[in-house]
């Protein structure tokens, strides 16, 4: 099965969550990192996970790509209820993570890189066909990539990333990880990772995009969930919220003590009049 069997996208409302987490909670030690997460994917939706740092974001990615276990609540795969004990379980269940340091090797080319630890041939590898697997997947991703035979060090950041993304889909997941894909990325390198976003969408992959980013967030992403020490604060549709109600819900300025000493003072009105 190629990315293009996930073509052919239905509208949100119809489809089922390809991945929902229920109550996820997670501490190491008196540290609390996650408290009762909620979340919901749908297959062909992007959804940005945001939050100022300690808000639980990497804890999150962490158990979905097997490296944590959750303490508490529950994990449900198309419509299933599963374990995520190590990332090949997460890699097997498909769930494919790219993290922000991409774990590429520099001294070798695109093509290794992709099939690194699942090279295809028995006895002696078979370049042929993981060239032309590697040349199909980039052009799936319309990547930017001048050979599939470059060292990887020889590549923007763009590129990179590109490549890392690739190799992630060889195990044709359902859900894709990003992890700060932008972060120190120019313009027009920012501008090529968004477009590959926009290409696992359009084939039907949920995707989960982790960012500090407001401005790509919401370029590309259909709804935001907002962490803020560790809980829920906020499931909001891109097109139905402004740049300044996601940061209000990322900086609790709905919820501090000018706000609650305001409530108090409306209620005891209430109560007099």
């Amino acid at each position: 099965m190629t990315l293009e069997a996930h073509a052919g996208v239905v509208p949100a409302t119809a489809r089922e969550p390809v991945l929902t987490l229920r109550g996820i909670s997670k501490s190491f030690g008196a540290v609390q990192a996650l408290t009762g997460v909620d979340m919901d994917i749908l297959p062909g939706e992007v959804v940005g996970v945001v939050g100022d740092n300690g808000a639980g974001k990497s804890t999150l990615v962490k158990i979905l790509a097997g490296v944590y276990p959750a303490d508490s609540g529950e994990i449900r795969f198309q419509g299933k209820a599963v374990s995520i004990p190590s990332p090949a379980a997460s890699r097997a269940l498909g769930i494919a993570t790219v993290f922000q340091d991409l774990a590429l090797c520099d001294n070798l080319d695109v093509v290794s890189n992709l099939f690194l630890g699942r090279e295809i041939g028995a006895f002696t590898l078979d370049e042929e066909q993981m060239e032309q697997r590697s040349w199909s997947l980039l052009r799936q991703l319309s990547a930017k990539i001048p050979s599939v035979r470059i060292a990887v060090a020889s590549l923007s950041g763009g590129q990179r990333q590109t490549v890392a993304i690739a190799r992630s889909l060889i195990g044709e997941p359902r859900v894709v990880i990003l992890d700060e894909p932008t972060a120190a990325l120019g313009v027009a390198q920012t501008a090529e990772v968004l477009n590959l976003i926009e290409r696992l969408r359009e084939r039907g992959l949920g995707v989960v995009l982790i960012s500090h980013n407001m401005a790509d967030v919401q370029a590309v992403a259909d709804r935001v969930v907002v962490l803020r020490l560790g809980r829920n604060n906020g499931d909001f549709r891109v097109a139905d919220v402004s740049y300044e109600d996601i940061i209000a819900a990322i900086t609790g300025a709905a919820d501090n003590a000018v706000t609650r000493r305001a409530h108090a003072r409306t209620a005891e009105e209430g109560q007099l009049s």
